[in-house]
């Protein structure tokens, strides 16, 4: 089996994960956070919702540089509505899960590194990149995310089995 085969149920599951857990933010608490150094539910949300095109991005060339020296910095879009978040989300699952589809061995396993101003803060083989800085990574904020929920009283998704929301 190849590294992609083997990636692509794993990838599947979470990302229909991370959408269960997007389709549950409240557009009416995007500024809210649970303390002054926390992310807003709007910057965390839009955080997870750009995970599919980081996948993608990494496939697609070896490295990113997210403040370039004589370019400008990375910017997220902005975001205003639950919706909104889907479908960047939506656009740029398709895309992951194509470029995740036709990634070989050798691809998977070349070097991808991350830059800030042309100086390297990490590099690793892509395959590492795609489990570590995006799959884990992700479940990480995700899960910070279903702390946002329950502390606003909304509902959080069963992920691995059902949540204390969907107990019978």
């Amino acid at each position: 089996m190849s590294l992609n085969e083997a990636l692509l149920p794993e990838f599947d599951h979470e990302m229909a994960n991370t959408r269960k857990s997007l389709e549950r933010v409240p557009d009416d608490k995007f500024d809210w956070k649970p303390h002054a150094k926390s992310m807003n539910v709007r910057q965390l949300a839009l955080h997870l919702a750009l995970f599919p095109s980081w996948m993608a991005s990494t496939l697609e060339s070896a490295s990113f540089d997210y403040a370039p020296v004589g370019g400008a910095p990375y910017k997220p879009p902005v975001v205003n509505s639950r919706q909104e978040l889907l479908e960047i989300f939506d656009r740029d699952l398709a895309k992951a899960r194509e470029a995740l589809k036709g990634a070989s061995d050798a691809q998977l396993m070349e070097t991808w590194s991350l830059l800030a101003g042309g100086k390297t803060i990490l590099s690793m083989p892509r395959i590492a990149v795609l489990r570590s800085m995006v799959m884990n990574h992700m479940i990480h904020h995700r899960a910070q995310l279903g702390v946002y929920l329950r502390l606003n009283d909304m509902p959080v998704p069963g992920l691995y089995g059902p949540s204390a929301d969907e107990q019978g």
